[in-house]
């Protein structure tokens, strides 16, 4: 086993392209695969691939996302989010792998009022949700050794290439429209820029810390004021309108105020997150010049 050997699942995506690129320039030998080459709910594939490439880590950023699609095909998710995780965390053990996942903001309910802990307690709302949390168990129930990392709203330059986007790609293309954009302004998370969030997995890993971690943006934001926010920095001034739960109704519940705090990961010497404002604008920059670096303050 290479002692810094890394395997990415899910290595396409916003987050998953960003973890290779800084795993690779912190010294690990990488090797990211994607739903193409191996399909994660597949256990027999998943212990093979991890077999071959006998890692000293596997990080996991592949998932199911789609929240309200999820309350029709709950076994959809649940196969991705959570027997997907089994499969991983069997396979670790079997090469005596660390296994890094990624889950959500949207283990609680939102009913709390303020930024989430990892001392606090999980309330999933819907489908999605419980396939997520599922999926943090399951790691924990297999491995005595793993870092669950959860995080929120995550936006990343891959999300050019992915077919879902993200929220900043999505105002852009409403923008860029005639119609006014009406943005919710009752539910508050912490978006969190890709390149940061894996920034601070790598530093998370490099200092042998495991367990449960936040690692939201920072800042606990409506997605309102995050459209704001989004308009600004681009220079753009559509007609914005605030909307909210009662007028605009989606299949799945979703927590109101899903923020998380950084508190744990900062106290273990971790550097914050840059401020929200930054981030898009590093996001705008690297859009702008085509280049996938993101700048100084990630």
């Amino acid at each position: 086993m290479h002692t810094k050997s890394v395997v990415i699942f899910g290595s396409g995506g916003q987050l998953g392209v960003e973890l290779v690129r800084v795993f690779k320039q912190r010294g690990f030998d990488v090797t990211g695969l994607n739903r193409s080459s191996v399909d994660i709910t597949d256990s027999t594939a998943v212990e093979n691939s991890l077999a071959r490439a006998d890692p000293s880590m596997v990080i996991n950023a592949a998932a199911y996302n789609q929240v309200d699609v999820a309350e029709k095909e709950p076994m959809a998710a649940y196969m991705a989010n959570a027997l997907a995780v089994r499969n991983l965390a069997m396979a670790c053990r079997q090469v005596d792998a660390l296994l890094v996942h990624f889950s959500t903001d949207y283990v609680f309910d939102g009913t709390a009022g303020r930024s989430y802990t990892e001392e606090d307690a999980t309330h999933p709302l819907g489908a999605y949700a419980v396939s997520k949390l599922a999926g943090e168990l399951y790691a924990q129930a297999y491995l005595d050794r793993t870092l669950v990392i959860r995080t929120s709203g995550v936006f990343g330059i891959g999300g050019l290439n992915t077919a879902r986007g993200n929220f900043i790609e999505l105002m852009l293309r409403l923008a860029a429209g005639k119609h006014p954009i009406r943005v919710t302004e009752d539910h508050v998370a912490s978006p969190t820029y890709a390149p940061a969030l894996a920034e601070r997995t790598a530093a998370i890993v490099e200092r042998g810390l495991t367990g449960l971690f936040h690692v939201g943006g920072g800042t606990a934001i409506s997605w309102f004021e995050y459209a704001k926010l989004i308009f600004k920095a681009a220079g753009l001034q559509p007609e914005l309108q605030a909307t909210n739960e009662r007028e605009y109704r989606t299949a799945a519940r979703r927590p109101r105020y899903s923020a998380l705090s950084n508190g744990k990961m900062e106290r273990c010497g971790v550097p914050p997150m840059p401020p929200l404002a930054d981030a898009i604008r590093d996001y705008l920059e690297v859009r702008r010049s085509g280049t996938s670096t993101p700048l100084r303050n990630a």
